[in-house]
């Protein structure tokens, strides 16, 4: 399999395959606001860097940590350094996730369940981060006769491992939250993503942002933009458009998913949709149950 050098290639051959995809980082691309696309990506860093938010959770990025997102949560790097920022990024179809999956084995484990003590982020200890790149070279380094059969194998091996550590992090009842804590505005920007995500479906201003926390609205928008590296209307644009998307792949109508989305007016709905998936919200559903 070819190591790609960007993730936007990577997930467009994600797409086009129907499989999976890896891409080999070496510094920053192109700065992206929040973001979702339908692939789940698995993002291991190498080299660490500073800040990593999906959905309403700050995480800090160090050498060895994996983050496990699916297809409906938004994410966006933050506070990067500019210096050298190695990670592996592999995109992965959901549906070939599932097909690879038995009546015993539920290899889709770590993307879909969601539990309220699920944390996008795994560190992985010295044996894990050799076996995760074990895997990686395998499925990279695959070629001649075989090579698609390699590939897989190493691929499912990779989903087991990764699934293993998740099921033994969610049943060690001490483990430590993996969230960012000590940033100086944290608190206060950790309590307006809840905010947000709590009336997600209401009307969010940032006038009524700044009105319900007693902050100026300069204020407040200016320590979500440096916690977050994007803007609040942004973020809720994104966070809506990950909503909607969940309710089009669970089979309700488009005007279902536009209500319970939290958008004013369609017309909004379904440019911001548009743009930001790439079809409209009538063709996504149309493909989600094809």
């Amino acid at each position: 399999m070819e190591e790609l050098n960007s993730c936007k290639t990577s997930i467009e051959r994600c797409t086009q395959t129907k499989t999976f995809s890896i891409a080999h980082l070496y510094k920053e691309e192109k700065a992206m606001d929040m973001h979702i696309h339908d692939c789940y990506e698995l993002y291991y860093s190498i080299s660490g860097g500073k800040q990593f938010l999906i959905d309403n959770r700050f995480y800090s990025i160090s050498p060895g940590d994996l983050f496990i997102i699916n297809q409906y949560e938004s994410h966006k790097l933050t506070q990067i350094d500019n210096s050298i920022h190695e990670r592996i990024v592999l995109s992965v179809s959901p549906d070939f996730v599932k097909r690879l999956s038995t009546p015993e084995t539920d290899l889709d484990y770590c993307f879909s369940r969601r539990d309220s003590r699920f944390q996008h982020k795994l560190s992985l200890d010295k044996a894990s981060q050799r076996r995760f790149l074990y895997y990686i070279s395998k499925m990279t380094s695959a070629a001649g006769y075989a090579h698609d059969i390699v590939e897989q194998a190493a691929f499912m091996e990779l989903l087991v491992m990764i699934n293993a550590l998740v099921m033994d992090a969610r049943s060690d009842v001490g483990a430590e939250v993996n969230i960012v804590s000590d940033y100086k505005y944290s608190q206060q920007v950790n309590d307006i993503l809840a905010y947000i995500n709590q009336n997600i479906g209401q009307n969010i201003t940032v006038e009524q942002l700044a009105g319900n926390f007693f902050l100026s609205e300069s204020y407040i928008c200016r320590i979500f933009k440096q916690a977050t590296g994007t803007t609040i209307n942004k973020y809720i644009t994104a966070r809506r458009i990950s909503i909607a998307k969940a309710h089009l792949n669970e089979g309700d109508s488009v005007n279902t998913a536009f209500e319970k989305s939290g958008f004013g007016d369609y017309s909004s709905f379904f440019k911001a949709f548009t743009k930001a998936v790439g079809v409209s919200p009538k063709k996504y559903a149309n493909l989600s149950v094809s």
